[in-house]
C-alpha cells in the first residue's frame, strides 16, 4: 500500500467533489500507475492540465508514481505567476480550429458567426469527436470531462459557463482569440466559407421584400445559403459588439 498527496491548483478544483476541493488529497493506490491516469482517476481531464510538479520538480505525463510524492497539479491560468521547465501541453496548434460536442450547438454558432472554423453535429459519437479532435488538430469543446479524458484528445477544454452568451467570452479569454475574430465569414449552419455574389445571380432565391432593399448579397461556398445585412445583421452585429466589449471589463 502506497500514499501520495495531490494539490490542485485554482481552476482545476472545478473537476473535483467538494471534500477534494482546495484542500491536499492522500490518494491511496496500490498498483503503479503514470501520473496521468492518477490525475484522471481523481476527476481532472488531462488537456485541463499545463504543468506539474513533483517533488520539486517538473515532470511529464509519463511520470510513475512513487509512495511519498507530493505532488501540484497546476492549469494553464497559473503561467501568469510560474513558469515551469515542463509542460505537458501539446504544442501551440498553428490555425485555431473547434470540434464541439452537442451541448454547445449555440456556441458553435456563435463561433462561426465571430469566423472561427467550427465543426458540429447533434449527431456526433464521443469516438467520432475524439478522432476528429485528433486528425484535424481542432480543439474539442465539451461539457462532457469524461470525453476529455479520453487518450485520443490532445487539444480539449471543459466549458464551464452554461449561458451560451457567457461561453463564448469564456472560450474567447481561454485562448486568446479576441484579435483573431473576423465576423461574418463563415455560415451559420454548416460552417463553410462565405463570398460576395452579384445580386442578379441570387435574387430569385431571396424574398421579394429584400430585392428592392437590398444590393450585397453572400453566398455559402458549400450549401449555397445566401446572406445579406437585414434587421438580423443588425442584432447579430450587436451581439458581436457586446462580445468584444467583454475584452475591456477583463
Amino acid at each position: 500500500m502506497a500514499i501520495a498527496y495531490f494539490y490542485f491548483h485554482t481552476e482545476l478544483n472545478h473537476f473535483l467533489p467538494r471534500h477534494h476541493k482546495q484542500v491536499r488529497i492522500s490518494h491511496v493506490f496500490e498498483e503503479k500507475a503514470s501520473i496521468k491516469d492518477m490525475i484522471e482517476s481523481l476527476g481532472v481531464p488531462h488537456p485541463e492540465v499545463d504543468f506539474i510538479n513533483v517533488n520539486g520538480e517538473y515532470v511529464n505525463f509519463s511520470y510513475i508514481v512513487t509512495d511519498g510524492d507530493t505532488i501540484n497539479v497546476y492549469p494553464i491560468s497559473v503561467r501568469k505567476i510560474i513558469i515551469p521547465s515542463v509542460s505537458v501541453l501539446p504544442k501551440p496548434l498553428s490555425i485555431i480550429r473547434f470540434v464541439l460536442d452537442i451541448h454547445l450547438g449555440k456556441l458553435a454558432t456563435s463561433l462561426r458567426l465571430l469566423g472561427f472554423d467550427t465543426l458540429y453535429r447533434n449527431d456526433y459519437e464521443d469516438e467520432e469527436l475524439a478522432q476528429i479532435s485528433s486528425t484535424q488538430e481542432r480543439i474539442l469543446l465539451t461539457r462532457d470531462k469524461g470525453l476529455l479524458m479520453r487518450s485520443l484528445v490532445m487539444y480539449g477544454y471543459y466549458v464551464r459557463n452554461t449561458n451560451p452568451q457567457q461561453q463564448i467570452v469564456e472560450v474567447l479569454q481561454r485562448f486568446d482569440l479576441f484579435k483573431l475574430v473576423s465576423p461574418f465569414q463563415r455560415c451559420l449552419r454548416c460552417n463553410g466559407l462565405l463570398e460576395p455574389v452579384d445580386k442578379q445571380s441570387v435574387i430569385e432565391q431571396v424574398p421579394e421584400n429584400v430585392r428592392s432593399q437590398i444590393d450585397e448579397f453572400q453566398r455559402c461556398q458549400d450549401c449555397d445559403r445566401i446572406y445579406w445585412k437585414g434587421s438580423h445583421y443588425e442584432r447579430l452585429q450587436q451581439f458581436i459588439d457586446k462580445v468584444l466589449n467583454s475584452q475591456k471589463d477583463e
